[in-house]
């Protein structure tokens, strides 16, 4: 049975954009069994890339039918040893194939035709993210298209709850002048792969909701403190909404005993999911980094303050922090281990034959302790 030539061209919002909306209502979001993540993208579909510096969007068609999806950005990144080295990335998201048609080549057809487009735009590397057990993505990108592991970062994910988090009194907080932040940001994080040298843009969009740093009451800000921490945050429910879908029966009993019990016995400790089964959105914390012996009862206390932050808002639903698999700040982090990640693998191609030497050591090389994760790639 036929179904026509394949078709892959540029996203056309006029026409594609209620098809897209459509399509993706349908597609989960990752591999986990029984569970799914549904993406409400709020009539934008391109909302996860539009603040990067360029994007573009195509779309796979049987006939007339939408049969895939997917999008790729392009930014200036250091690479290896900043900030000497830059290189220009394009990272490569939102691959969906239409159920009905997969294992028939569209999905690899799409990335092929968005490597064309980095190529074009002489882009240095491609590189993706994927969950380490999603069998199916890894076996598309390493064994078909020669794409090879290059970090595998751990998401820490935490539930929001209307109880306000203790704040130490032995901390002193301080939200940052976005200037201030993008400066010892470029001094402290430069070092580390992969850090956007249009950092000050990210700081700058209505999306990042301020920049904090934590360190030891009566010492000074200004005069070096003896441990700090600090941390940037975006609120992601601005862009797009989640949902979970097929949860287990006892899942969904837990989420309304607990809040049954929490309203009947509010002294009962007792944590309680949010309603995950409605469209939610969520801050992403991003820009993790510290110093000192202190620093890490510093990071926490900085979760514990967005945490109150977000328990404010009606929308946001959990937490998200993406951190180097190495990095000890983890430890730190508030999450729960049932919603989290533990190894998300990112992988990365050269498009240019003199890079190809570059990307061996690049993937060879130790991952540096801090990890900046660019929030516009959620």
């Amino acid at each position: 049975m036929g179904y026509g030539e394949l078709i892959i061209r540029s996203y056309d919002p006029q026409y594609d954009r209620t098809r897209v909306e459509d399509f993706e209502r349908k597609c989960e979001v990752g591999p986990a069994k029984r569970v799914f993540l549904f993406t409400d993208t709020l009539g934008d579909p391109i909302c996860r890339i539009r603040n990067s510096p360029i994007y573009k969007m195509l779309v796979a068609e049987l006939g007339n039918q939408l049969v895939g999806v997917i999008q790729g950005s392009i930014k200036l990144v250091t690479v290896h040893k900043p900030p000497n080295d830059l290189a220009k990335v394009g990272y490569i998201l939102g691959l969906r194939v239409s159920s009905l048609y997969r294992r028939r080549g569209i999905g690899s057809s799409l990335v092929i035709k968005l490597e064309e487009w980095f190529i074009a735009n002489d882009v240095d590397y491609a590189y993706m993210a994927t969950e380490k057990d999603n069998k199916a993505s890894v076996k598309l990108f390493v064994d078909r298209l020669s794409y090879v592991k290059f970090q595998t970062p751990t998401i820490l994910v935490n539930p929001v709850s209307h109880r306000m988090s203790r704040i130490s009194s032995n901390v002193e907080l301080a939200k940052l002048k976005v200037e201030e932040a993008e400066a010892i940001y470029r001094k402290f994080m430069s070092s580390t792969e992969f850090f956007p040298i249009d950092i000050g843009n990210i700081l700058r969009n209505k999306l990042s909701l301020g920049t904090w740093a934590a360190y030891p009451r009566g010492e000074s800000w200004s005069g070096v403190p003896s441990s700090w921490a600090m941390l940037s945050v975006w609120n992601s429910g601005e862009l797009f909404k989640l949902r979970l879908g097929n949860a287990p029966l006892s899942c969904l009993m837990y989420t309304k005993s607990s809040r049954l019990i929490e309203k009947l016995v509010p002294c009962v400790k007792l944590p309680c999911i949010p309603d995950f089964f409605r469209p939610f959105g969520f801050y992403f914390i991003y820009g993790v980094y510290r110093e000192g012996p202190l620093s890490g009862k510093l990071v926490r206390t900085l979760c514990r303050f967005v945490h109150n932050m977000a328990s404010k808002s009606k929308d946001c639903k959990v937490i998200v922090t993406e951190v180097g698999g190495s990095d000890t700040s983890r430890l730190h982090i508030p999450h729960w281990k049932s919603l989290s990640c533990p190894e998300d693998l990112w992988c990365i191609k050269a498009l240019k034959n003199e890079k190809k030497n570059s990307l061996h050591e690049l993937t060879k090389t130790p991952p540096t302790r801090a990890l900046f994760v660019d929030p516009r790639e959620v």
